[in-house]
């Protein structure tokens, strides 16, 4: 499979691109004024202690408290004392409440372990990992671990003997998938490296305000090489000339044959427009996704889970219903592991497949839908069909989903997709006309409206308008503001005749209207 990596600097915004076989399969981005959180560590203050929740809220200084689980601390009791006589604590602490490990006000150093989602702040851990090359450093537990993505046992246990030999004393390893084929003096530098970070946290950890940040996560291009650059990456491309010679020296210190790989590409041109990246960025962000057979999926993201339908469009296939449908699925089980992947969806995902009757032919397309999440670096787990025939499945979420990074809100249907009726505009404009003429000793008012709301009103010859001006006794100006929301209305109540006559004159190519315009044009 060929693998490329686009890095597009700009003084604003880092974006990284992962290609393979020419498809984006992954999009990262980083806003200089917005950078992730994932990965940094804090020392900070415990706020509240939740015995229902078995939870704490931990201020580490960002605009949310943080969100600490009972099962995300570690009980070691080198990193927490116990304050009760009998020792009943470390007793229960194979089922630990957490009112005996966390009191109000006390400090611990925690990090990072999911952003900052909606309405909730990141969630921490007092479990430290430390991301080196080839090795991740736990300081704060004793384990050895290797990448579950090194499928050869042997070579799983060769590691693991390694990492017993290179492992600090009372900390833990593990072997990261790029630690596959390497020697032990591989490694070396990897730790020494990461254990004078763990070093300088804990220097830092020892004088300062509470709350405060220990230590920052490496910027996007450092983690990009870190975790992508691999010896399957056939080309890594960037932007920018001084990025570009800091890649060049690292991938000469990591590894010199891979400095060859490395293209600079000047400033002048979009890197993302050059590789056609900008409008597979906006179809990535899109509910609807075509297939290549004619068929689609829809992709609904919800607080809970993300739901994906599949439909077989314009596809009618060339044999029978059955293999109509088993092709569609086969298709959309591929394109969904790719849409996932992109679109840095995680937590709950429900996919509605077209029904299948043979029992193989859902085998088939679990297989491959199995077969193409091997490619994610995001661990996935797949549990099958439901008595429903939808497929159930999870993704670890570490951070937002890309349409979160691209997307806001609209701030007219508050996120539904959806504006209200022209008919129930209507009425919600009639209703304060109501109020207005009940409350107010007034002779009309000026309402203005989108054309699409004023065509509406207008029908019939504007009969509608009239019957209103008649229960209200009152006299309506309508005046056409296209650039107004079609939701939106603005009503001025006018107290005499001279006022409305007034706006009549001031307004005249945009105004209408109905019994009060014989009264207009007998004035002029």
């Amino acid at each position: 499979m060929s693998k490329e990596i686009l890095i597009d600097v700009h003084y604003d915004q880092t974006r990284v691109a992962v290609l393979e076989n020419g498809d984006l399969a992954e999009i990262h981005i980083e806003d200089n004024d917005e950078q992730r959180t994932v990965g940094n560590i804090y020392r900070g203050k415990v706020i509240n202690v939740l015995p229902g929740i078995q939870a704490a809220f931990v201020n580490i200084e960002l605009e949310k408290n943080a969100f600490l689980y009972v099962g995300d601390i570690n009980t070691d009791k080198s990193v927490f004392e116990f304050s009760d006589s009998d020792g009943q604590t470390e007793k229960t602490l194979q089922m630990p409440c957490i009112r005996y490990l966390l009191k109000e006000g006390q400090e611990l150093t925690v990090q990072v372990m999911k952003e900052p989602m909606g309405t909730k702040g990141a969630r921490v851990t007092t479990n430290i990992t430390l991301p080196g090359r080839y090795t991740v450093l736990m300081p704060t537990v004793n384990y050895v671990g290797v990448s579950r993505r090194i499928g050869k046992e042997a070579e799983r246990q060769r590691l693991k003997e390694i990492a017993e030999q290179i492992k600090p004393e009372s900390m833990g390893i593990i072997m990261r998938t790029a630690a596959a084929e390497k020697d032990t003096s591989d490694f070396l530098p990897d730790v020494d490296f990461l254990l004078r970070i763990w070093s300088k946290i804990q220097e830092r950890e020892q004088k300062g305000k509470v709350p405060r940040l220990l230590h920052k996560d490496e910027s996007i291009i450092y983690r990009t090489l870190r975790d992508l650059f691999t010896p399957e990456v056939t080309r890594l491309v960037i932007n920018n000339r001084e990025e570009y010679e800091k890649i060049l020296e690292w991938a000469g210190f990591i590894s010199p044959a891979m400095k060859n790989r490395v293209e600079y590409v000047g400033p002048d041109r979009n890197l993302f427009e050059l590789y056609g990246l900008e409008n597979k960025i906006e179809k990535a962000i899109q509910k609807k996704v075509w297939l290549k057979n004619g068929g689609y999926l829809i992709i609904e993201p919800t607080e809970a889970l993300t739901v994906i339908d599949v439909n077989t469009g314009r596809y009618v296939g060339d044999k029978n219903l059955g293999q109509t449908v088993l092709n569609t699925n086969l298709e959309a089980a591929e394109e969904i592991a790719r849409q996932i992947r992109l679109r840095d969806i995680g937590g709950i995902i429900v996919i509605d497949f077209i029904d299948m009757e043979e029992e193989e032919h859902r085998r088939q397309v679990l297989e491959t839908l199995k077969n193409a999440l091997k490619n994610d670096r995001t661990r996935t787990n797949v549990l099958g069909f439901t008595e429903l025939g939808l497929v159930e499945m999870t993704r670890k979420k570490v951070r937002n989903r890309l349409s979160h990074t691209l997307l806001k809100p609209c701030p007219y249907c508050s996120g539904t997709g959806k504006v209200y009726s022209g008919n129930m505009v209507l009425a919600r404009i009639e209703k304060e006309l109501e109020r207005i003429a009940r409350d107010n000793n007034i002779f009309a008012a000026l309402v203005e409206v989108h054309s699409d709301i004023a065509r509406l009103w207008l029908e019939e010859d504007g009969r509608s308008l009239e019957i209103l001006e008649e229960e209200l006794d009152l006299r309506i100006i309508l005046r056409i503001n296209d650039l107004m929301h079609i939701e939106d209305a603005n009503i001025q109540p006018l107290p005499g005749y001279e006022d409305a006559l007034n706006i009549i004159k001031d307004n005249e190519d945009s105004v209408y209207t109905t019994r009060f315009l014989k009264l207009f044009d007998t004035e002029r």
